[in-house]
């Protein structure tokens, strides 16, 4: 299917797997890695071209994806990247002008088993040395909206099981947003939300006294969100800065 020359998509996609934040990336041709996307077809949208990155690469189409920036510098694909985009797309650009999105998925076995077949791999994001073009630019731009979307809005359920311990929930957010949490505090406000059910059960073959396992309430967030245009869920901006300083 004919695509569009000049314009493509590139996917941030983030994953936590217990301890550390980890990018979804290609690599090229035995050369570098870089970040999942495509140009676009001739007959899609930008969102579409997006998801349909998404779903090449994990399988999946129903997860959280928020488009990120434009990234347009006339410099922001060399010479040689150039020449690789070309023979690899069987076009003749001098330039390309990308939408960059990010996207977050629970990185469990069978999603790290569908990745690696398709030849890509699981980084941790402060591992990452270099990527090609301007993707390096466009993973610390999706890390800084990840970090100030997180202090906001719920989505850091997107990275956890359906079923999570407090101490996983506590652990992610130390993780990814570089703060040490107290643990009753905390606690005391993931209960009062009202959004965080208890699932039921425990876990189990754990070397510890078992934990309990929580559900975030999608529907209860979404019902309390119409009410308000503010959001009432957690101050993580009170939260994060009291822990900065």
């Amino acid at each position: 299917m004919q695509t569009n020359q000049s314009i493509s998509v590139d996917c941030v996609v983030f994953g936590f797997d217990g301890l550390s934040l980890r990018c979804l990336l290609v690599r090229r041709n035995g050369l570098d890695y870089k970040l999942p996307g495509s140009l676009i077809l001739e007959n899609e949208d930008i969102p579409s071209a997006a998801y349909r990155v998404l779903e090449e690469m994990t399988g999946l189409r129903d997860v959280f994806l928020k488009e990120l920036s434009v990234f347009s510098n006339p410099s922001r694909v060399g010479k040689e990247d150039l020449e690789w985009i070309n023979a690899f797309y069987g076009v003749n650009t001098r330039r390309v002008v990308t939408v960059a999105y990010y996207a977050l998925v629970k990185l469990d076995g069978n999603m790290r088993s569908y990745t690696e077949e398709k030849g890509a791999i699981w980084k941790e994001v402060s591992c990452i040395a270099s990527l090609a073009m301007d993707h390096k630019q466009i993973l610390h731009k999706a890390l800084d909206m990840l970090h100030r979307d997180m202090t906001y809005s719920p989505i850091a359920f997107e990275l956890l099981p359906r079923k999570f311990t407090i101490r996983e929930l506590a652990g992610l957010y130390e993780k990814i947003l570089g703060v040490e949490i107290d643990s009753r505090n905390f606690r005391k406000k993931i209960f009062s939300c009202g959004y965080i059910l208890p699932a039921g059960d425990k876990e189990k073959g754990v070397p510890h006294k078992p934990a309990a396992y929580f559900v975030f309430d999608k529907n209860r967030y979404k019902k309390e969100e119409k009410k308000t245009s503010k959001l009432n869920f957690i101050n993580w901006n009170e939260y994060y800065e009291k822990h900065r300083n």
